[in-house]
């Protein structure tokens, strides 16, 4: 096991007690999912420690602060950023009709019982679009979904229910959030998040796209007979969904970002996307969004989990793709986040992780 810090603040004599308190939990932790590798990163009060267990790729060392990861659904908390500091400067609104956002001539999104699909349903999974495009894919790249294929789609789509009665998991309404922002703010989407979310909260190697230098950084995914799976691309449509590479040292720097609770740069920004928009009560139906923890309400992209016992109030969301598992969670309030993930497709290990985080939030949360 080796503990590596993301910034220089070993220095300080709080990270110390931190990694001291967190390592030992972690490597329990990662024993218990009997997965190749994990990553873990802690923030607490702008202190924040990175530490890696087992092997970053199969015959490799252990990962670090530097490690590239997919890091899948996560992404779709990037897209609630970037729409949230676009409607912060004005560029759209919330309440928005994706059918006036969208730029695509002679395409027509559907509706239901008069109800119109906005960007705020979009971002909380209440547009009632399923979960994915249901077009057959070209088995050499079954991830790979093109904006054209959307096109198609889109026009003979019915919508599970009426858009903002209910909640369903949906990929497919986070890529249609991206080509809008996109198209609305006169961008590429890579460009936006750039501008809106990497630059301000500094991170270095969070990208949709790696050079050959990240590649060779890579956390190896693995299936759950435990082979490892080839590193493959996915359509700049996708990118808002489950596009992004990251690192666990970026992922520090971001959650130190939204851990500013009162700082003065960025903080329309910040308030819109922490804010509640969905609150599960009345919802009908509620699908796919309990799986790290009961859902009580969403924000743009964050699953909300109200106080309970010792835990505070979590934004948190999950990602998974080619063989790696993430999750990333943060108290607001308390001036603590959380971020891991771990390398390999196993139900009971992605079960365990965001539980494990989720108490650790618990333990390391000021009273």
């Amino acid at each position: 096991m080796t503990a590596l810090p993301a910034y220089a603040d070993s220095a300080q004599p709080g990270t110390a007690l931190l990694r001291d308190m967190v390592g030992f939990q972690g490597q329990i932790a990662f024993l218990h999912m009997n997965v190749p590798g994990m990553v873990l990163a802690v923030v607490r009060n702008g202190e924040s420690i990175v530490v890696g267990y087992g092997e970053r790729a199969d015959g490799a060392g252990e990962p670090d602060g530097d490690t590239v990861i997919r890091v899948g659904s996560i992404s779709k908390a990037f897209a609630g950023q970037v729409l949230a500091s676009l409607a912060a400067d004005g560029t759209v609104r919330l309440s928005d009709r994706l059918q006036d956002r969208l730029g695509w001539p002679n395409a027509v999104v559907p509706k239901k019982d008069g109800r119109e699909i906005t960007l705020l349903d979009l971002a909380t999974h209440g547009s009632g679009l399923p979960r994915e495009v249901a077009l057959e894919r070209d088995p050499q790249r079954p991830d790979f979904v093109s904006r054209e294929m959307y096109k198609a789609a889109l026009k003979d789509q019915e919508l599970l229910f009426a858009p903002g009665t209910g909640l369903h998991y949906s990929n497919y309404a986070f890529d249609l959030l991206g080509e809008a922002l996109s198209n609305s703010a006169g961008k590429p989407y890579s460009q936006l998040l750039q501008e809106r979310v990497f630059a301000p909260a500094g991170l270095k190697d969070t990208a949709v796209r790696l050079n050959d230098a990240q590649k060779a950084r890579l956390f190896q995914g693995h299936a759950p007979d435990g082979k490892a799976y080839p590193l493959t691309d996915v359509s700049d449509m996708q990118a808002a969904a489950s596009g992004l590479f990251s690192t666990a040292n970026d992922m520090v720097r971001w959650l130190k970002w939204h851990l500013d609770r009162f700082g003065r740069n960025d903080a329309e920004t910040r308030t819109l996307d922490h804010a509640t928009y969905r609150v599960r009560d009345g919802l009908d139906p509620v699908s796919g969004l309990d799986e790290s923890g009961h859902m009580d309400a969403m924000g743009l992209g964050w699953v909300v989990m109200n106080p309970q016992g010792t835990r505070p109030l979590i934004l948190q969301k999950a990602g998974g793709r080619q063989g790696t598992l993430s999750y990333i969670a943060f108290s607001p309030a308390r001036g603590v986040g959380v971020f891991i993930s771990i390398n390999k497709f196993d139900f009971a290990a992605g079960t365990a992780m965001p539980a494990f985080a989720n108490e650790l939030i618990s333990q390391l949360a000021p009273r």
